[in-house]
């Protein structure tokens, strides 16, 4: 079953906090650099979890990593590690804590080489999910196959995050879901 249909399943306050994400940001384009990696460890944090679990903690997470700004979080120190570790807001799980500090570090080292991150992933634009698996686990940490893969179709560049028939498919479409103009 699709996550576009099982949502309908849902109780209505599980059903509202994922109906939200699946229609207004799942599969769509991402412009900005600090929302790419707001996804990216948002994506790193929800293995082993629910994406429910994920979904709940957002603010918390956009509070406890700056909102998400990469410069600030490529600066964090020893001091930030224990703060974020201690923050029951977010996943206390110190390799994921570490992954996001240091992803945000080689993503600096993208923008100074490719202007923005997102230049990066365009520039490597298109790849299967096995060549961005292998090139993401070459580049940051903690990043597998199923963590890549949701990373990808969450930002509309590998195919999955709609079923044809969900409206949501052609809004994603309409958007300019990069995955869709290699149709």
């Amino acid at each position: 079953m699709s996550y576009c249909s099982v949502i309908d399943t849902m109780p209505p306050d599980r059903r509202a906090l994922h109906k939200n994400y699946h229609d207004n940001h799942y599969g769509f384009p991402i412009e900005s650099d600090n929302e790419l990696f707001c996804r990216l460890v948002m994506e790193i944090n929800q293995a082993g979890l629910s994406w429910e679990i994920i979904l709940k903690k957002e603010n918390s997470f956009r509070q406890a990593f700056d909102n998400f700004d990469i410069a600030k979080v490529a600066a964090y120190t020893e001091l930030d590690r224990e703060r974020l570790l201690a923050d029951p807001g977010i996943i206390r799980n110190k390799l994921k804590v570490n992954a996001a500090i240091e992803n945000a570090k080689t993503i600096l080292q993208l923008q100074k080489e490719h202007g923005s991150f997102k230049a990066w992933l365009e520039l490597n634009h298109p790849k299967t999910k096995e060549e961005w698996v292998k090139l993401f686990k070459n580049t940051f940490k903690f990043t597998g196959g199923e963590i890549v893969n949701e990373f990808f179709m969450s930002i509309g560049m590998l195919p999955g995050a709609h079923v044809a028939s969900c409206p949501v498919y052609k809004e994603n479409q309409k958007a300019g879901a990069l995955w869709m103009k290699d149709m």
